[in-house]
This record gives structure tokens, sequence and C-alpha cells, in this order.
């Protein structure tokens, strides 16, 4: 008689990872892995911010991690650049190929010839910043200044509020009676908010969105104010001029909290309603219901988010319009004031990480580049000319401006790239060494956040699939083949995250490793909720919100808040206005995040196909219907999008939901090949929505059969 062999059960474990993306609601996920695979997803219901529930895009994060885009193994480029052919290589030879390359370059142009270029494609604390900021100072390496998301409001937001950048405890929202989504698609962005921005309306609350664009937010709230793009400063001014001239403001906390209410009181005079009116395109009275509604409705707060400060005044903008709350008394009770971000609450030891001391062994400071700029560094700076790129957490081809230009630069032959990435990106096709990168699944970091008050860590849930390897290992690896032997090259994983948590801050008292361990969420050391600024002391030069700042007068900067025209719009560039008549803005699609998820079969169908969305009358005086494709072009390129035709845009204004990846995109081009690398008024910051355009029907450009690859490009 034959034995069947017993029958193993398999090995079942459950995990919690954090979702490691670009996102305000740093998730928690609860990870099932069955035999050394993920075999379920879902939120961790012991998270109190974000409640066991996920977004649509990581609900089908399995889509990336077992992609058939996925980089499993070292490789070098064995075809032309930006074809993305490859032949694997062994992680020795990639390493030994990269070593020699960096020191050819740093013996005959010196090292400020390579360029690290990263950002955020893991907000994980060691592998967004560390072991490679000891490399590339160690090294003496161009800095980078990563300015694509959010600098031009920080600067704008510390002008006002000070250095802290604290905010509104996103969790006291349920206790606002009144909520202003400000710039920001909750829904599509923040989604972990709104089911306290739901609570708070089931008590009463009233949710506003002001937006350009009636987002998936807009449709939920109660009111929406659409100014044109770049000219929410002049429409806030005109509400500080109706709130003070009818005496709303809260003189008592004006007086003890803030400095220059004199000098902004005069300089609002001449805000009056019309004359706002005229340049945002919100009407008069409208203003005037939307000032005495903010003003006399307490608590209230102001949740804004990044796409304000993405204008070439956008720093000015954000400065503006954090002056709000202390016109009205808002800050100090539990559902009130502003909130930008929470990440200024955490206070890791980012220099212990960084080593930034490093730098002061070279004979002088290694330049600096702006990444929103890679176009020009790559094509035309000189002094030395950039030789040697290394991408990791990014996807330039995709995500940074001016895109014809980025791309011209990538397909230079002398350039010497590597890319470090989990999938197949645009940009990984113009590496000629791409290494193979872990996605969150298969390593363990640790994460703040900017849109809660929780420290977490990441375990890994997996083995590391293919030959995969964490930033930390491959900059340690990489630092060895240079002849680096300084010890600290050697620190592990825990060794990291036991010096980030090295600190000595209130906001941190009792948050050991330890602990970390073990219950892998802990909240910052503050109250419950967390109500910023009740002592009374900001930040600022004078200790005080400042409505006049002096540092922005000795920056060069008006003091006071101020309506900029936008470097391109109808009162800054008239004669450009004429010829590209259509002010574009690209805020995130509902399925996508920057050029993340893109890559995913499930969100492309959900996301169905490249839209523009213009009002009527602009698609009717270009002869353009409904579901045709059109062309939008300005002097820096053109993109192929389906129109949409409906009021979610005043007219003049148009809107695509991006981000999709160039191989996705008609002709190759995916929006940022309108989008402009001018530097905003403010930290240098990013500014793609500053961004005039012409539209007109793609059949005057392209043959009936390139209209109809086009669409079999997204055939179900």
């Amino acid at each position: 008689m034959t034995i069947a062999p017993e029958r193993r059960l398999p090995i079942i474990e459950t995990k919690q990872v954090v979702c490691p993306h670009d996102c305000p609601d740093t998730c928690m996920m609860s990870v099932t892995v069955e035999d050394g695979r993920v075999t379920k997803l879902t939120g961790d219901a012991t998270h109190p911010f974000t409640q066991g529930f996920l977004c649509i895009k990581t609900n089908y994060y399995q889509e990336r991690l077992y992609s058939d885009l996925r980089v499993l193994y070292p490789q070098k480029r064995v075809g032309q650049k930006g074809t993305g052919r490859f032949e694997r290589i062994s992680w020795d030879e990639a390493l030994e190929t990269i070593a020699t390359n960096f020191k050819r370059i740093e013996r005959d142009y010196g090292a400020e010839a390579i360029l690290p270029y990263s950002y955020a494609g893991t907000m994980g604390v060691l592998n967004y910043a560390s072991m490679d900021r000891r490399f590339f100072h160690r090294l003496g390496a161009s800095l980078l200044a990563r300015t694509i998301c959010s600098t031009a409001a920080t600067e704008g937001y510390v002008y006002t509020m000070g250095a802290t950048r604290a905010g509104t405890d996103p969790e006291s929202l349920t206790e606002s009676k009144l909520i202003i989504a400000w710039g920001s698609n909750l829904v599509s962005s923040n989604v972990h908010l709104m089911p306290f921005v739901n609570e708070a309306k089931k008590r009463g609350a009233k949710l506003v969105t002001v937006d350009p664009h009636r987002s998936k937010t807009a449709d939920q709230s109660d009111l929406h104010i659409s100014p044109y793009p770049g000219t929410d400063a002049a429409l806030v001014l005109a509400m500080m001029h109706v709130i003070i001239r009818d005496n709303l403001h809260d003189q008592e906390f004006i007086a003890q909290n803030t400095v220059g209410f004199a000098a902004l009181a005069e300089r609002v005079k001449e805000w009056t309603p019309p004359k706002a009116a005229q340049i945002c395109g919100v009407p008069a009275q409208q203003i005037e219901d939307f000032a005495h509604l903010y003003a006399t409705t307490k608590p209230s707060c102001i949740r804004l988010n990044y796409g304000l400060n993405r204008h070439s005044n956008g720093g000015m903008m954000v400065r503006t319009l954090t002056c709000l709350p202390a016109l009205v008394g808002a800050w100090g009770v539990p559902g009130g004031g502003a909130l930008l971000s929470t990440g200024g609450t955490f206070h890791l030891n980012h220099t212990a990480l960084e080593m930034p001391f490093l730098l002061r062994n070279h004979p002088k400071m290694p330049r600096t580049i702006n990444m929103i700029k890679l176009g020009e560094a790559l094509l035309d700076y000189t002094d030395p000319p950039v030789m040697g790129l290394f991408v990791y957490n990014s996807n330039p081809a995709a995500v940074a401006p001016n895109q014809r230009r980025v791309l011209a630069g990538l397909e230079r032959p002398d350039l010497f790239t590597v890319v470090h990435e989990q999938v197949l990106t645009d940009t990984a096709r113009y590496a000629d060494i791409l290494l193979p990168a872990p996605t969150t699944f298969e390593q363990t970091d640790i994460f703040t956040a900017y849109g809660h008050l929780y420290l977490q860590l990441s375990e890994a849930a997996i083995a590391p699939l293919g030959e995969s390897k964490p930033n930390i290992e491959v900059f340690s690896l990489l630092a060895a083949k240079m002849g680096f032997d300084e010890p600290f090259f050697q620190d592990s994983t825990q060794d990291l995250i036991r010096q980030a948590l090295d600190v000595h801050h209130p906001h941190h008292q009792g948050l050991t490793y330890e602990r970390l361990n073990a219950e892998k969420i802990l909240r910052l050391n503050l109250p419950r909720p967390y109500i910023p600024y009740t002592d009374g002391k900001y930040h600022t030069p004078s200790g005080k919100i400042e409505f006049y700042s002096k540092r922005m007068l000795n920056a060069g900067l008006d003091p006071l808040p101020a309506h900029v025209p936008a470097a391109e719009s109808a009162d800054g560039t008239p004669e450009l206005f004429q010829r590209f008549p259509i002010r574009l803005i690209t805020p995130a699609a509902h399925h996508f995040l920057n050029s993340s998820f893109a890559d995913m079969p499930t969100m492309r169908r959900k996301q169905l196909r490249p839209t523009i969305e213009l009002h009527p009358f602009d698609a009717l005086e270009r002869g353009i219907e409904e579901g045709e494709w059109v062309r939008a072009w300005n002097e820096r390129g053109e993109t192929y999008f389906v129109a949409e035709i409906k009021d979610s845009v005043g007219q003049g204004v148009a809107c695509h939901l991006s981000l999709w990846w160039n191989k996705y995109s008609p002709k190759g081009w995916n929006c940022n090949a309108l989008t402009s690398d001018r530097a905003a008024d403010m930290g240098g910051g990013a500014t793609f929505h500053t961004n005039l355009v012409q539209v007109e029907k793609a059949s005057l450009r392209l043959s009936s059969d390139e209209l109809a690859a086009m669409d079999d490009m997204y055939k179900r």
C-alpha cells in the first residue's frame, strides 16, 4: 500500500508595513504572507488616523510588487539610451562599473561633475536620506536642492508662522465648524482625513473647497469657490478687506499674538471685492459672503496642501493665506487654525543620519543644483559639466518639468547614468547601469508623516525579490568599492534607526527603539488633541505671527501679504497670454500619485485615458467635441489628450489629471512636455501650474491613422 505524503500546511504570517509614498496619510498596512508571498493587503485597524482602510491605489499594490516590469537583477545597457534594452550582470560587476566611472569622472572633472537625483519615491526615513547622503557628502558630489514638491509653501508658511511649521492636529477636525480645503483634493490625495471631516459635517460643520478645478472633494463640499490659477492671494486680500472693514477681526488675539496689523490693514484697504473679482474671477458678492462665513464660524480650519505652491507666486500665496487664521483668532482651540504639514512636529536626528559635516573635508562647498532644472543641468552646465548621474527614489524622465530638455539631457552619450529602481520606469530606460530596488514589503524602515502625528516602524514582510537591495545597502557597498573605509558606512538598519531616534526633544520623549519595535505605531509625545501655539510662542524673529516680516524685506520680498501676478498669466504676461490663452493645471489623478501607480494595469484602466477638461465655451470656440483627441502646446512642447467638455473648470482654464508615464502617453510625451522649469518666488520651488497653453483639435495635425493608433493604446 502506498502512503500519500503528508500535505504541508502553508506558513501564514501577518506583517505591519507602511505605505512609503509621498502622501500625507502614511498608512499602516496589514499584510498577509503565505509561504513568503504577499497574498492580501488591508488597512491596519490599529492605526488611530488611517483607521483600517486603504486608498484605491494601495489596495492593488500587489500589481506593483509582482509586476512584469519589476527590475530584479543588476543590468547594463546594450541598446540605445531610452530603448530599455539591457543584459543581466552581477552586483559585483555593476558596482565595479559604477566605481570605475565615478573615479574617472572625479579625476577628469572633479566630484561635482557627479549629481545624485532623488526625491520621495520612498518616504522611509532611512532609504530617503541616510547612507546615500553620507556617500555623496564624502565624495563631494554636487548637492541637490530637492524642490519639486513643497519648498515654496514651506518658506511662505515659515515667514508667517515660524520655523516649527506646526499646524492643526488633523484628528481634531471633528471639532471644527468650518473646514476649508484650499488647493487640496482630500478625497484623492488625503483620503484618510475625510472620516474626520465627515464626522464634523455630521455635527453641523460646513466643508468649503477653494480650487480652480471642481475636484472630487469639491463635489462633496457645501460650497466650491473657483479662482483662476495663481490668483488666490488676491482672493485672500479681499477677504481680509471685508473682515477688517466690517470689524470681524479678533482684536484681542491680534494684539497678543501678531505684529504688523496696522500695516496689513492699510495694505488691504485697496483690495475691494470688485477689484479682486477682476483678477481672480470669483464674483464680488461671493467674496463678501465667504469672508463673513469664515470670520463668523468658529472653530475653523484651513487645510491647504502643496498644489497652491506650484506657481511662480506660490510662496507668497501660501504666506498670504496663512495670515487669515490669525486675523480671526482661529488658533488656540481644537479644530481651529490651519494645517499645511505635520512634518515640523517630528524632530528625528537627521544630522546623525546624513552627516553633512563630511562636506567640510572638501576644499570648497560643492555647488547646489535645483532638481526642477535637471534639463538645464544636463545640457548647459560647463563648470564642470554633469558627467555622472545617479537616480534613485525618483522618475525624472516623467516627473521633472520642461520634459523635452530633460530627455535630451538623458540621451547624452557621454553622460554615465545609474538608476536604482523597482520597475522599468521612463527614467530607467536611459540607464547605463540599472540596479534592482525593493518595495516597502521587502525592506525595513521608519516613517514620520506630514499628515498625522504618528511615528511608525515598517518591517520587511518578505525577502527581497530577485537580487534587489535597499538604498542603505547599495551605498554601503558602493562606498567600499570607492575605497571609503570609514566605519559608519557599515552601519546596519538597526544602527540607523537608533541614530535617528537619538534626540532630546519633548515631542520624542519616551519614543525609544524598543517601544517602536514592539508597538510599531507611536504617537508623538503630544496631548490629544494637540493644540499648537497655546503658549503664545512662535518661532519667528519677533516671537509672534508676522503680518509684517522684516526677514522678507531683507530677502528682497514684499514684507506684507501681496498678490503678485503669475509669471505666465493674463495680468503678468499679456502678450504670451494672447498666444497661449489657456491656463493649464495638472493636479494628481485619483488613481495615480505623481508617476507612482501609473505602471499598474488596474490603475490605468480606472483612469481610462489622459484627458483634458475644457470649459464648454473654450471647446466651442475651437470646434472641439467631447471625446475628441486634442493637441495642447506651447513654446516648450506638445501633448495629446482626450477632451472632456464640462463646467468643472472656468473659461480659460483647463485641467489634466496627472501623471501618466511617457510610455503610456501619445507620442511619448506626458503633460510635463508643457510645464516650465522656472523656479517659484520662494524656496526654488516648482511651478507646474503656472503653465499657459493653446489647445486645438488633434486632427488638424495628425492623420486618421495616427489618431486611430492613439485610440488603440487605450482599448480594453
